[in-house]
């Protein structure tokens, strides 16, 4: 490689890795794909299922959490990740569950290890604002 491509690649930004907004789209919803899937977690999500509503409202805040959380023009006006989970009692099996979920996703969507271990890293530094509030 040379030093201008290692330049280049490394004023891309993770937004753009992901693919802008539609590659997040498409990265939110295989999300919600694998966590209904996930029989660890699938019983958080299922009631979900009958308002749709909600589903779409939930979905657009991930989308803007992972647009500004990886550089991109949205931005995330949802509540603190403390304050929406609190009194959910999320495991740490759950959590390492929904981690694995994302991380999978990722892979299935083309993305590379450098992109699964920067996400990696982001969902470990939310664990604590997650697990067990």
């Amino acid at each position: 490689m040379t030093t201008l491509t290692a330049d280049q690649l490394s004023t891309v930004t993770l937004y753009e890795r992901f693919g802008g907004a539609a590659g997040i789209r498409s990265l939110v919803d295989g999300i919600v794909e694998a966590h209904l899937r996930n029989p660890v977690i699938k019983a958080r999500f299922l009631p979900y299922l009958e308002q749709p509503e909600r589903v779409a409202e939930i979905k657009r805040h991930t989308c803007a959490f992972f647009s500004e959380g990886s550089c991109g023009p949205d931005f995330y006006r949802g509540r603190s990740m403390a304050e929406a989970h609190r009194g959910m009692e999320i495991s740490d099996a759950e959590y390492t569950a929904a981690t694995e979920d994302v991380l999978a996703t990722f892979a299935t969507r083309g993305h590379g290890e450098t992109t699964r271990a920067d996400v990696r890293d982001i969902l470990e530094g939310l664990r604590p604002d997650i697990v067990g509030v």
